[in-house]
């Protein structure tokens, strides 16, 4: 899992990626709305609170398009396209995100 925590490196987030690794994805601090501008790829995106419980989760969100700004997100998850399904990851749920550069 990759880590965003200063506004350059969440700003850029995955733009310009080929891909992204299952099992992997980028965690953005102090945001709660993202965009998927030079992207090449849909992401799910999953939005959470101070304390890493799910808000909401936006599945296959596609290049070129914004997030709608979700109130009581402090951070979001952007994992590879069908993965919060995949994991089973609902509202609501508390996550454990272990982190690695």
């Amino acid at each position: 899992m990759g880590l965003a925590d200063g506004f350059l490196k969440g700003a850029i987030g995955l733009m310009f990626k080929k891909s992204i690794k299952q099992d992997s994805g980028l965690l953005i601090y102090w945001c709660n709305s993202i965009h998927t501008f030079f992207m090449r790829f849909a992401i799910d995106v999953i939005f959470l609170d101070r304390n890493n419980r799910v808000v909401r989760i936006i599945s296959g969100l596609k290049p070129w398009r914004f997030s709608p700004v979700v109130f009581g997100a402090n951070k979001v998850l952007e994992v590879q396209d069908g993965q919060a399904a995949a994991k089973k990851i609902n509202t609501g749920d508390n996550l454990y995100i272990k982190l690695h550069e």
